[in-house]
């Protein structure tokens, strides 16, 4: 069993110590799986430890408390989403704030961010993977209040930018009903092959890189019909 490491008494902004680091990412790590397998009531601090391979104290060092740690495991699956769709989101900002972007230069955008979430939410290479999904299932099932926080960085980060560029398209206002509706349906096209069960639909056991692709491929054609035909309103 690891030793829980004595605070060192450097100045409170100096970076952390590699191996304190590690430890941290391997609690973090643990606790996902432990968290996605047994729920947020289900998970003991024990289990939790037993699993990350450190003593019971390093939970209350690193984190406080089980729901420190589990609040730092959704900030953690956060911050990767914000890395993954943070390039497109950065894209659709600078081009809805310059000139006016042409309609094929808009729909090419809202592609492109639908392509970033195809990826994170595909992408079974990444670590983790099986375990975010369940982890967000029970954690939606079990209503914990930690997950408004990840909802906030979803609306920022994916609904708000999709539903900016929809605005600009449609001529509807941003906040409008009709382009929040329009925004989680197109988003809604990505989440249905989140769902494991809906795979054996297509005779698929797992989501290859050819498979990632033929996904983006099909929600890139139907996104660019939909507002091929989508007419856009006079003000």
């Amino acid at each position: 069993m690891s030793v829980v490491p004595t605070p060192a008494r450097a100045a409170p902004h100096q970076p952390a110590q590699p191996r304190g680091e590690d430890t941290r990412r391997r609690i973090l790590r643990a606790a996902l799986d432990v968290f996605a397998q047994e729920g947020y009531e289900g998970a003991s601090t024990r289990t939790l430890a037993q699993r990350a391979q450190v003593n019971l104290p390093a939970i209350q060092y690193y984190f406080g408390s089980k729901e420190g740690l589990h609040r730092a495991v959704i900030d953690d699956i956060a911050e990767t989403m914000q890395e993954r769709l943070g390039p497109a989101r950065a894209a659709i900002e600078a081009a809805l704030a310059g000139p006016a972007a042409s309609r094929r230069k808009l729909v090419g955008l809202l592609c492109d961010l639908l392509d970033a979430f195809v990826v994170l939410c595909a992408d079974q290479t990444a670590p983790g993977w099986e375990s975010r999904a369940l982890f967000f299932a029970r954690a939606e099932i079990e209503s914990k209040a930690a997950l408004d926080t990840l909802h906030e960085r979803v609306s920022r980060w994916l609904i708000d930018p999709c539903a900016a560029l929809i605005a600009r398209l449609t001529g509807l206002a941003a906040d409008a009903e009709e382009t929040r509706l329009r925004s989680l349906a197109l988003l809604g096209q990505v989440t249905i092959f989140c769902n494991r069960k809906s795979r054996p639909a297509l005779g698929w056991d797992t989501l290859d890189a050819r498979r990632v692709d033929a996904i983006r491929r099909i929600i890139r054609a139907q996104t660019s019909a939909i507002f091929r035909l989508a007419p856009r309103r006079r003000s």
